[in-house]
């Protein structure tokens, strides 16, 4: 039965209050789309206290013109991710909402690291969750307002811990989380995280401590075993709206039960996508570290003759952040370009890293800017160095992991709250 999506939510009498007072504090920055539906969404999140929900949806609104948004679309994302990046859909549970399918042992995160900045892969990640609100906000106008929330399945399937032991890597699924909480409130519906491994709780105790217990209690998570896991599923899903291969009814063309048309499963990724990390075409690959002073800039210059290389940074500072930026200049013609528009990064916070593809005959200058800061100089620790491509990076991954995990998963005891 289709429900009318403009209808007024039932609300308490202070409840009804704190909407009015939140509505008529951010008039000046809502947009015709939204309705009391999206303001309730910042609400709920911050306990009904109108003053700190406008808070978080000020500072949302300033993240979302800072990540240019309106413009994701034309944004010309590096390849890898097309075919690398694990998420699916193959269509909407029992009350119209999207279902959306992960196969989180399909991502790999090292190779995402050497082959796309953390930039870039967060800019990815909300792309794709935003073309998921537009989907669920077409589905709202049919089914209800509560179609605008989202049943995710994560399918931990052969999950292994190891390459999360990669520091930058657990950092990356950190400021995703974060980014999340901040900035999409109140759009899980339900989260269904199937053939999970014991070594997964470990994971998971730390990822819970950047949600809210509201959030927590639509987690249910349930051990290898499909016949505690697929009615859970099918209480929600009809068979008809899921892959065979989750034991439902579609399947690809070809018969595929894991319908590779709609959903992408992601895989370990092709050393062609890599740059080096180990290997300098300059032989500059040790960190240094300065003092940006109050007032002023950090300049560093690099003159490329030849193409097929790529200039690529990390970087952190102490306490505060940095603006950090990157133009070239062709050598030939003049012309100037910024390969990275200069911005305020919070490399206090993580490590900032990245790369770009260079041109020959162009001249490089990576920026360091602490000039908006009047009274506070920037410690910085940084290495920008221009690399070749290498066809092995893994050396480094296999260090590491086996000075962690010098032991067998299976020995790591810990518990794991199943359905």
């Amino acid at each position: 039965m289709n429900r009318n999506p403009l209808k007024t939510p039932s609300l308490q009498d202070d409840e009804r209050f704190a909407l009015m007072k939140f509505r008529r504090s951010v008039s000046d920055i809502l947009k015709p789309e939204h309705d009391d539906h999206f303001l309730l969404r910042w609400l709920r999140a911050r306990q009904w206290n109108p003053d700190n929900a406008e808070k978080m949806l000020r500072e949302s609104m300033k993240w979302r013109e800072k990540w240019n948004l309106d413009d994701l679309e034309s944004w010309e994302a590096p390849a890898v991710f097309k075919d690398f990046i694990p998420h699916g859909s193959t269509g909407f549970d029992k009350d119209g909402s999207v279902v959306i399918f992960i196969p989180f042992s399909g991502i790999d995160i090292w190779g995402l690291l050497h082959s796309a900045s953390k930039h870039d892969i967060i800019k990815n990640t909300i792309r794709v969750l935003e073309r998921y609100m537009k989907l669920a906000y077409e589905q709202s106008k049919i089914h209800g307002p509560d179609a605008r929330k989202f049943l995710v399945i994560f399918d931990m399937d052969n999950f292994s811990m190891k390459q999360y032991a990669y520091r930058p890597a657990a950092e990356l699924v950190i400021t995703a989380f974060q980014m999340y909480s901040n900035n999409y409130p109140e759009i899980l519906k339900c989260c269904l995280i199937i053939n999970a491994p014991k070594i997964f709780s470990f994971g998971f105790n730390i990822i819970k401590k950047f949600l809210d217990e509201y959030t927590l209690s639509k987690i249910s998570i349930f051990k290898h075993n499909k016949h505690k896991w697929l009615p859970a599923i099918l209480e929600r899903v009809d068979a008809s709206s899921l892959p065979v291969y989750f034991g439902g009814q579609q399947a690809d063309k070809d018969g595929n039960p894991k319908c590779l048309e709609k959903i992408c499963w992601g895989g370990k990724i092709p050393k062609q996508f890599y740059i080096s990390e180990e290997d300098s075409y300059n032989n500059t690959s040790t960190y240094k570290t300065t003092v940006v002073k109050k007032g002023s800039k950090l300049k560093l210059h690099f003159e490329i003759e030849d193409s097929g290389v790529f200039l690529k940074w990390e970087f952190k500072t102490e306490i505060h952040d940095i603006k950090f930026g990157i133009r070239s200049v062709n050598q030939q013609t003049g012309e100037k370009v910024n390969e990275v528009a200069l911005r305020r990064v919070p490399a206090h916070e993580s490590e900032e890293s990245g790369f770009i593809t260079c041109h020959a005959n162009h001249k490089y200058t990576v920026v360091f800017d602490n000039s908006y800061s009047y009274f506070k100089n920037k410690k910085l620790t940084y290495s920008v160095v221009v690399t070749r491509p290498l066809d092995e990076v893994e050396k480094s991954a296999s260090k590491i992991e086996e000075k962690i995990f010098d032991q067998n998963e299976n020995d790591i005891s810990c518990e794991i709250k199943a359905e």
